[in-house]
């Protein structure tokens, strides 16, 4: 036999907080965080060289990013673009929009021809603004 003081048990309040929705809303947005930032990248991923005088510029989204890798393999946003179709390719993209600048991240263990090369093919396809991107030697 129970004696109780006449309120029911399972109304009674509770003094402890439930995390489990806390937790669930932090993983949901680990999750989103995780997909989102490898989005915000634009290009392959290459190691960029330090630059002493390195400053946030705001880039439009319009922009054509070439980015090269170690090995000297040229991409065009995140597409391989064999060294014979280059300025054929960069010629079709000024059609498209010459008002936009271009965008060389270039591996900083690459040696400085094959930039040199990038970025005489881009004025061949008469680009005015083109630009290398660098990384801050503060950010390292």
């Amino acid at each position: 036999m129970a004696f109780g003081n006449g309120v029911d048990e399972g109304m009674k309040v509770q003094g402890d907080i439930n995390v489990t929705p806390l937790v669930d809303v932090c993983l949901v947005l680990l999750i989103i965080f995780m997909v989102v930032t490898p989005m915000l990248q634009q290009g392959v991923d290459v190691l960029l060289p330090l630059g002493p005088h390195a400053e946030k510029k705001p880039g439009e989204e319009s922009d054509l990013v070439i980015s090269i890798r170690q090995d000297g393999s040229v991409f065009l946003r995140r597409n391989w673009i064999p060294d014979e179709d280059l300025t054929r390719f960069l010629k079709a993209e000024y059609d498209e929009n010459p008002g936009r600048a271009v965008l060389l991240k270039a591996d900083a263990r690459l040696e400085f021809g094959k930039v040199r090369e990038v970025m005489r093919k881009a004025t061949e396809a008469q680009f005015r603004q083109v630009a290398i991107l660098t990384e801050s030697q503060a950010a390292r």
